[in-house]
């Protein structure tokens, strides 16, 4: 490799503990499954100076977000002794992070299979084990709800392909009911389009937004959903659309699809390449978005993982990304960032032509406010404006105009639609929710907004000396 790099370091430095004290049964170091798979490193960002390197010290909160990170990815002795000793508060904030990050049930099972269970205090233990039971229901009346839908594609012969979602499972999900999944993707061919929003419609479907390509479609919607829901089976269903384009044309990725058997039901799914790429570009459309569910990353990492000892995997990917010019800085974005925050895991068949290519812009807002908007708390900030106008000055994809995302002239559009004779309470119900979301919206677009005035000129004089 050409030039100089360094080897990105963590978000905070990693304590030893006390867990020498503790013995775990038959403890397997978490980090080794990568070295299984082959040699992999990671080049991260250039070097930074003092002065910014100091601003990276982390909250006590953020360095026991960092461990639960960690802990999906390095010996307990680097993260242990951040969770050994939190109070009932902290873990009720820490859970209260988890659920909104969807880490909840994967860190549960990640404490499980270290047989690391009595870190948790009794009732969290019992609270996320009620989750699991709970979560597994959901995602059971999910995979059913999905097969009826894509039985109907099939009759209808819609060309389909299942997104995201069920579609990670296993390169990216260990077991679907780990997912808190909250709606169904449907990758459909154009032209059929119109036929599967019949579908949708003949089985209670509302459609109740768009955006670019996509269509959004809800059934048994129900105003006052919290927290405590977020696991249960409440029959309440949301499933996307997203319509492929040029289904005629050689690239098409509907016409390179496989299938894949779920629940007994041989459903079709994107090739393992396009399955990566998009995954890769959703993550970073995650990261340019005001709350990064840290979930997407920890996902991220162990698909990455799951190929890394496949080199003809890399080449068919950096083949197939060459064609699409702004792949490479969505992947290299998200690859550095998870390196930042969880450790270099990557292997070089894969950074070397993302990561080493990012411009030094985008690198730096890694080094500066990577580990804030990974670790960041709901509803997030608008920190990743600079990013945005980073990758895009370097020709990356691009979002919203800055202006727009900080002063949005619209209101957020209904969180539950009105129902055909709906009981009075219901409506009273609705509209409370729909206020509470109005308010909370602009508290935050005023905070977060005078945040980013402030750091704007900060931000800038970071970037002095460095090429982009």
């Amino acid at each position: 490799m050409k030039g100089h790099t360094s080897v990105p370091q963590p978000c905070s430095r990693s304590l030893p503990g006390n867990f020498e004290r503790i013995k775990p049964r038959n403890l397997r170091d978490p980090s080794r499954s990568a070295e299984q798979l082959g040699n992999s490193r990671i080049l991260g960002p250039q070097p930074v100076q003092a002065s910014i390197t100091k601003t990276m010290q982390l909250s006590r909160e953020q360095r026991i977000r960092e461990a639960v990170l960690r802990s999906f990815s390095g010996p307990p002795r680097e993260w242990f002794s951040e969770l050994e000793a939190l109070t009932q508060s902290e873990w009720k904030r820490l859970l209260r992070w988890l659920d909104l990050t969807g880490l909840a049930l994967y860190f549960f099972d990640r404490m499980s299979e270290l047989r690391l269970d009595g870190l948790l205090p009794a009732p969290v233990s019992a609270r996320l084990r009620q989750n699991l039971r709970d979560n597994s229901e959901r995602t059971a009346g999910m995979i059913a709800e999905s097969i009826e839908i894509q039985q109907e594609f099939q009759v209808a012969s819609v060309r389909y392909a299942v997104s995201k979602g069920l579609s990670l499972w296993p390169n990216s999900v260990p077991r679907p009911e780990l997912r808190a999944q909250f709606d169904l993707d449907f990758l459909v061919a154009e032209r059929d389009l119109p036929e599967a929003r019949k579908i949708l419609a003949r089985r209670g479907y509302r459609l109740y937004g768009t955006s670019g390509r996509s269509w959004e479609f809800k059934r048994n919607e129900r105003p006052g959903f919290t927290l405590k829901d977020l696991y249960k089976h409440l029959h309440s269903w949301v499933v996307e659309l997203h319509a492929e384009s040029g289904a005629s044309s050689r690239a098409s990725v509907l016409r390179r699809t496989e299938w894949r058997q779920l629940a007994g039901f041989s459903m079709p799914v994107l090739a393992p390449t396009d399955l990566f790429l998009r995954q890769g570009k959703h993550v970073y459309k995650h990261i340019c978005g005001e709350f990064l569910r840290a979930v997407l990353l920890v996902e991220f990492r162990r698909h990455v993982l799951f190929r890394s000892g496949s080199d003809a995997f890399w080449r068919e990917l950096q083949s197939a990304a060459h064609e699409d010019q702004q792949s490479y800085m969505a992947l290299g974005v998200a690859t550095l960032l998870i390196s930042r925050v969880m450790g270099e895991f990557a292997p070089e068949t894969l950074t070397s032509w993302t990561v080493d290519r990012l411009p030094g812009s985008a690198r730096r807002w890694v080094e500066l406010y990577g580990c804030r908007a990974a670790l960041g708390s709901f509803p997030g900030s608008k920190l990743y404006l600079f990013l945005q106008s980073a990758v895009e000055a370097a020709g990356g994809p691009g979002g919203r105009r800055v202006r727009q995302s900080l002063i949005p002239l619209w209101l957020p559009p209904p969180a539950v639609r009105a129902s055909p004779n709906e009981p009075f309470s219901q409506r009273c119900r609705r509209y409370r929710m729909q206020l509470g979301v109005i308010f909370g919206r602009l508290r935050f677009h005023v905070w977060e907004g005078l945040r980013y005035v402030c750091e704007r000129r900060r931000w800038h004089r970071s970037l002095e000396g460095i090429a982009s």
